[in-house]
């Protein structure tokens, strides 16, 4: 793999990954898989949308080209013709290696959904489900093959954004984990591996806690949207970006211990300020649309992601340039 992957080749595979559901987040994991080689199959109820994000994908992807942020060494028609469409879950999902579930996020339906899959799956068939808040145990607790599931929560929007959740069931196999670990590496993202399932998970746990803080300082009339979301993208946002909150202490004192001893007081006596979680809606609710509105109108939504998805892999490739530099 190359430009943001690594400098090596990408190589043809045999491998086949299948694909259930064909709206953004499983037209961005066909992007993924079939950047890094692979064979893609996607399948989606409504056959129509297989066609239609098949023709975004091919402009999507001459976009990325002509940037310089293609993923791996294969040609923009190369990529593309790794995936191909399907009209029967069964033929999607029969041989393949690895499924990644991308229906929406509804448990009855995913449930549905992942029992038609378990019929088609090998003994070795990884399934995984894009889910970004049902807990892997309710989702796979009557499959055959459950010990090879798993959910795999990617970064809204997957192809762009590296960090990916791999949570377990309590019946999750170890092998499983390592597999979807050695993959998720393999097609360039980068795993956050869960010891066991926590509602949430981990990147919405602490996206819906400052979700809420942000709440809570426009409410009480501390700031405006436009300066949380400033705060955030200026600030933290950018520190972020290379360091972790824990190392960010790290480095701004004499390491993590100093860190605690200096504003350990501080920081707790500021939490205890924090109210209670509160049901986001009504006229607050309408305030901050209206603001958002203003900076992008909602004709304007989609042009508005393209820029993010061309904003954020160019940043990708800056990390991945910069993360090679030895100090």
């Amino acid at each position: 793999m190359a430009t943001q992957q690594s400098e090596q080749t990408t190589e043809l595979k045999g491998d086949k990954i299948a694909i259930i559901g064909s709206g953004q987040i499983g037209g961005s994991w066909a992007m993924l898989f079939a950047s890094a080689g692979y064979q893609v199959a996607l399948y989606d109820v409504i056959p129509d949308r297989v066609t239609r994000t098949l023709e975004a994908l091919l402009e999507k992807l001459h976009g990325l080209s002509r940037g310089g942020l293609l993923r791996g060494t294969l040609g923009v028609e190369e990529q593309w013709g790794r995936i191909r469409g399907v009209q029967d879950l069964g033929e999607c999902v029969t041989g393949a290696i690895w499924v990644q579930e991308c229906v929406p996020e509804d448990k009855d339906i995913k449930q549905q959904v992942l029992t038609q899959v378990d019929q088609h799956c090998s003994l070795d068939t990884t399934v995984a489900s894009s889910s970004s808040s049902l807990l892997p145990s309710d989702l796979s607790r009557n499959l055959k093959h459950k010990g090879n599931f798993l959910v795999v929560h990617p970064t809204n929007p997957p192809f762009y954004s590296r960090a990916v959740e791999l949570v377990p069931a309590p019946w999750t196999a170890p092998e499983t984990m390592t597999r979807a670990q050695d993959l998720m590496k393999a097609i360039g993202q980068s795993p956050i591996t869960l010891k066991t399932e926590i509602p949430g998970f981990v990147l919405n746990r602490m996206q819906f806690a400052i979700m809420a803080e942000s709440y809570r300082l426009v409410k009480g009339g501390f700031l405006s949207p436009d300066g949380v979301n400033k705060a955030l993208s200026a600030g933290l946002g950018r520190r972020y970006a290379f360091n972790g909150p824990f190392q960010t202490a790290h480095l701004n004192a004499e390491g993590f211990g100093s860190y605690c001893e200096r504003y350990g007081d501080m920081i707790f006596r500021v939490q205890q300020s924090f109210g209670a979680p509160e049901q986001m809606g009504g006229a607050l609710a309408e305030h901050i649309e209206g603001e958002m509105v203003k900076e992008v109108p909602l004709d304007s939504l989609e042009k508005a992601r393209r820029t993010r998805e061309a904003k954020l892999a160019a940043l990708g490739k800056l990390k991945a340039d910069l993360d090679s530099v030895k100090l």
